[in-house]
């Protein structure tokens, strides 16, 4: 039944995604601006990188624009319902609060990675045209979809905290880049502080393996655990407001 109910969720979250124009265009701006940057370093008249430096550059660029992506596709999903008053429906159905967020969130990591899997034709271009390694490139995009899972999971949360998608864009921003900006505090901050600021920022440490090629379980465990708990915490909002 659980599964049942967030399938026909996901469904039903991922035609929206392919029907509306939003979809569309942050997978338009991705794919643009991913491309600019790409030849910028790979192919531009002053390009001097390596191979495999420009695959981690390539690699650097693209996870800040999953993350933007995730916040962008992430705000409508449950904000969107509560301006339209069909999340009541949902509501009084017999649907439990965590199978309807499941839903919603893995039809936005679908819709998602295909914009990632849209990329894939640049690093391809490096891999016929120079020296990389099939696993550098399997492990950077296993690090971008982990990355775009747990930014989707703090919209998630932002996004069951407000009506306002403006607001809950704002929310998921605010979130995402104070754990972005972890890394560089991380790194001038002394211990403990410096230590705590390094383990819990999303990027930096964490990201660093996943742009080298190289797979870390401490990473993989990271992301994992970060997205639960977006997503347990947003649960738990949806059954607060669920009462009031």
């Amino acid at each position: 039944m659980a599964l049942a109910a967030t399938g026909i969720i996901f469904r039903r979250e991922f035609n929206a995604y392919v029907r509306s124009p939003m979809g569309y265009i942050v997978a338009a701006v991705v794919l643009l601006i991913d491309g600019i940057l790409f030849y910028v370093t790979a192919l531009g008249p002053d390009s001097q990188f390596l191979s495999g430096e420009v695959l981690e550059q390539f690699l650097y660029t693209a996870s800040g624009m999953t993350a933007i992506a995730a916040v962008a596709l992430s705000i409508r999903l449950v904000a969107e319902e509560r301006q339209a008053g069909t999340l009541l429906l949902l509501d009084t159905s017999p649907v439990r609060d965590w199978e309807i967020l499941l839903g919603k969130f893995l039809s936005a990591l679908a819709f998602l990675s295909l914009i990632t899997v849209a990329t894939l034709y640049m690093p391809l271009l490096i891999l016929v045209n120079g020296k990389i390694s099939v696993g550098h490139i399997l492990i950077g995009y296993l690090g971008l979809t982990l990355l775009g899972g747990t930014v989707l999971a703090i919209g998630l949360l932002a996004t069951a905290l407000t009506r306002h998608q403006l607001v809950a864009a704002a929310v998921a921003s605010v979130i995402t880049g104070t754990l972005f900006l972890l890394a560089p505090l991380a790194e001038r901050v002394g211990p403990p502080f410096g230590r705590f600021f390094a383990a819990v920022t999303i990027h930096g440490r964490h990201w660093a393996g996943f742009q080298d090629g190289i797979l870390h379980l401490r990473d993989l465990v990271y992301y994992l655990a970060m997205t639960y708990f977006f997503l347990f915490a947003a649960t738990k909002v949806m059954e607060a407001k669920r009462w009031e």
